[in-house]
């Protein structure tokens, strides 16, 4: 799959690493694509991903990955033009600076206002564990969840298998307002990371019967 990253940070650089070694065609939207961060990050790939503008790495790709700081996000997408033939997966959460709770939620969600600004398909994932994970979430022989909605079936069918391929449990939760619902869970495992001094080892499972 042709995927282009908006964003090199832990998450959009953890994704792109285990995609890149899984066969997909990755491409990192980054405002300096060949500053030295970026150039590691690339070199830490096997030489498997590219880099180059937001616009660019969008352009060439079917899937974009949004995985910027939520303040950033906005620009983000507006920086890759026209995105309404592509599904969008965002990735991030609306927190606050100091990590206390959501600056939206409940009514609406940060998914909802990509959709919004971006005319894409969206779908929501990769947002309910730390990066830290990716590739590694198997827990006491258990592999964690990875939550996920949308509004489309066929974006959601190309999500799928990426949710597999870094190691989670693919979780379908619904339509894409149920972000609402993931965004605070998202801030549930940062409160026991972080606040609670859990550290980034515990992960998420919907047990069903």
């Amino acid at each position: 799959m042709k995927i282009a990253i908006l964003g090199a940070g832990n998450v959009g650089g953890a994704l792109g690493k285990l995609w890149a070694g899984r066969g997909h065609e990755v491409r990192f939207g980054v405002p300096e694509p060949k500053s030295e961060k970026v150039t590691a990050l690339l070199a830490s790939t096997g030489g498997k991903a590219q880099a180059g503008s937001n616009r660019e790495a969008a352009a060439a790709s079917e899937v974009v990955v949004l995985s910027v700081p939520w303040p950033a996000a906005e620009k983000a997408i507006r920086d890759c033009g026209d995105l309404a033939s592509k599904v969008v997966i965002d990735c991030t959460n609306p927190l606050r600076s100091d990590l206390t709770g959501l600056v939206l939620g409940h009514t609406t969600s940060a998914a909802e206002q990509v959709a919004a600004w971006s005319g894409a398909k969206v779908v929501k994932a990769f947002n309910t564990i730390g990066a830290g994970n990716y590739g590694n979430a198997e827990f006491a022989g258990t592999r964690a969840d990875g939550f996920y909605c949308g509004d489309d079936a066929a974006a959601k069918g190309k999500v799928k298998p990426l949710i597999a391929d870094i190691g989670l449990n693919p979780v379908d939760v619904g339509p894409l307002r149920n972000a609402r619902l993931l965004e605070p869970l998202a801030m549930l495992w940062i409160d026991l990371a972080i606040n609670q001094k859990w550290g980034p080892n515990h992960a998420f499972m919907l047990l069903r019967r």
